[in-house]
């Protein structure tokens, strides 16, 4: 398996820099599926996931040090050319990660990533894989989709769970406006942790924190040392 790789991702590079722009009239659009990609059996890298997880809970950098390659650690989308090939490995990922700033939300984002289950290699970079792993879905008809409702890529993020509730405001027990399955949603702004979309009924409304994902989302890359043993290798930023 691997990394899908398509013209969208170049748009989604395109389209973050234009914060500028007119809003997509309001309507309802056919829900493009997404298949979720396959959990990876791997008992070893569940209990190195588990260690990561306690690591970023615990925020003690000399443990993130220890379960993190010295050298040869890879930044992948790095815009601002923070990367420093001359430091250890963990020191590129605080910085990529922001993990003191906001109080520690790095950290909280580590354990977020630890707690990923769904992996996937990475193509260019052979015996690396990386978490979360995007789903599988047409991405011509994805290219049709954002034509035919006159938006962008970036408005566009994938639910990670089906049955997800779309809420009438962002609190959980507000009214439930419908119901989402697998598929791309169109994504209209961020509030307080939740995210406000349009349905594929054309309905506007909240969904929950965590329910929501781009297709260029942060991802956190393993691979094994010459012993055997699992390592963080690398961090993929977003695309803007």
């Amino acid at each position: 398996m691997r990394f899908i790789i398509t013209a969208i991702a170049a748009t989604l590079l395109l389209c973050a820099a234009s914060a500028e722009r007119r809003v997509a009239p309001i309507r309802p659009y056919a829900p493009l599926a997404v298949t979720l990609a396959e959990l990876v059996a791997d008992p070893q890298l569940d209990a190195f996931r588990g260690e990561l997880a306690r690591a970023a809970r615990s925020r003690v950098y000399a443990t993130l040090a220890r379960l993190t390659v010295a050298q040869g650690f890879f930044w992948d989308r790095d815009f601002a050319n923070a990367f420093d090939k001359r430091k250890p490995g963990v020191d590129n990922l605080a910085a990529a990660l922001r993990l003191e700033h906001a109080g520690g939300a790095g950290w909280m984002t580590l354990e977020r990533l630890a707690n990923e289950t769904r992996v996937l290699e990475l193509e260019s970079r052979p015996g690396v894989v990386c978490a979360p792993a995007p789903p599988r879905f047409d991405s011509i008809a994805l290219d049709r989709l954002i034509v035919d409702t006159r938006t962008v890529a970036v408005d566009w993020a994938y639910t990670t769970a089906p049955d997800a509730a779309v809420r009438a405001a962002p609190q959980t027990g507000a009214a439930t406006l419908e119901i989402l399955g697998l598929h791309f949603v169109r994504v209209l702004e961020p509030s307080n942790g939740w995210t406000k979309v349009v349905t594929p009924g054309g309905v506007v409304g909240f969904v929950a924190p965590g329910v929501l994902r781009r297709l260029d989302s942060v991802r956190l890359c393993y691979a094994k040392d010459p012993a055997g043993r699992w390592q963080i290798a690398g961090f993929i930023s977003r695309g803007d």
